[in-house]
């Protein structure tokens, strides 16, 4: 089974990785999709993200890295994704990603939103906040 892995990912996290390497042991294959959000500044190019994230996943087997700036659901079944991974660190995280998976299953009911909840040392770490260190 094939999974995507949506974010900005600017810049990626330990917390990030921590679900990247948990949804591998989940799925065949783990597609770590870099979107482009128009309404987010980005601290890092596109290419910078691409190249900090394959660093980090060097020694993933089943995982790689696309980028797009469509919709998640089109992206999915373009590669041939059954399931959109997500990482829940709180109850906020929640609220938002069950609307976004909620818009998703009415786009595209044959793709899967599954959720990974942050691990405690990861729950409060977000892009923004090592930004702002």
């Amino acid at each position: 089974m094939k999974a995507i892995y949506p974010g900005s990912f600017d810049p990626i996290t330990n917390g990030h990785l921590d679900v990247i390497c948990r949804a591998t042991k989940v799925f065949d294959e783990v597609i770590i999709a870099i979107m482009n959000n128009p309404q987010k500044q980005s601290t890092f190019s596109i290419e910078q993200r691409v190249e900090m994230i394959e660093q980090a996943i060097v020694d993933e087997k089943n995982v790689s890295v696309i980028t797009d700036d469509g919709l998640t659901v089109e992206l999915a079944r373009k590669v041939g994704a059954s399931a959109i991974v997500r990482g829940i660190r709180a109850v906020t995280d929640y609220l938002y990603e069950l609307q976004s998976a909620t818009a998703n299953m009415m786009l595209a009911p044959e793709v899967e939103t599954i959720f990974f909840v942050s691990k405690p040392e990861y729950s409060f770490i977000s892009s923004s906040t090592v930004k702002e260190i």
